[in-house]
């Protein structure tokens, strides 16, 4: 099934890398350099202009590497759930809960990942259909907050995006995460428009994600 052959996909992949750049083309470059530094999960945000072109590109770009999930993050409403499911996105991210959202990647199977932070927020996403809860912001909280969410709802499965660094990144998968989202540390250099600061970064992310989960 499509939606659960994404689903293996991002948990294998282990850091998500969101992208947010200020035109088509750094957001690009930044994907690919995320990518060149060995992450093969990459969300590209709606808060980058033409956000659907830099979506359509990556899935030609990257079409004879499946290992590589391309998807749409920031999507705050129904009509760009569409937008970015019509331009290739293999999961869509949302800071927050929308029904219309949820339903729309369900007809399509699509993972949908909401922004949670309470348990009443959990359970309601996940009577949705929602596989992956992104806790958001993951720096509002410790990563036991996950050990402690996970003590009544153990079968959900979280993603912290906000707050995630290479100090904390152990933390959060020791508590049980099935990954993370970074965005503000990895895609720091991009505001020198230095590439190559990103594959390091991300080289860096990919090396402690293995040796949090023992691989």
């Amino acid at each position: 099934m499509r939606k659960q052959k994404t689903l293996c996909q991002l948990k294998e992949a282990g850091v998500i890398a969101v992208v947010r750049a200020d035109s088509v083309q750094e957001a690009i470059e930044a994907c690919h350099a995320a990518i060149a530094g060995g992450l093969t999960g990459i969300e590209v945000t709606y808060t980058t202009p033409d956000a659907s072109e830099v979506i359509r590109t990556l899935v030609a770009d990257y079409a004879n590497q499946p290992e590589i999930v391309i998807g749409a993050g920031t999507v705050l409403e129904e009509v760009t759930t569409i937008e970015a499911i019509n331009a290739g996105a293999k999961f869509v991210v949302s800071p927050c809960f929308d029904e219309e959202s949820a339903k729309m990647c369900n007809l399509y199977q699509i993972p949908y990942l909401p922004g949670c932070l309470t348990p009443t927020e959990i359970h309601t996403a996940l009577k949705f259909g929602v596989d992956i809860i992104k806790l958001f912001p993951g720096s509002s909280f410790s990563p036991s907050y996950v050990k402690n969410i996970k003590a009544p709802l153990p079968r959900v499965n979280i993603m912290p995006t906000g707050g995630v660094n290479l100090d904390n990144i152990a933390e959060w998968f020791a508590n049980g995460v099935v990954a993370v989202g970074v965005g503000g540390d990895l895609m720091a250099p991009l505001a020198n428009h230095d590439y190559e600061g990103i594959t390091e970064k991300a080289k860096a992310y990919k090396s402690a994600y293995l040796q949090a989960v023992g691989q």
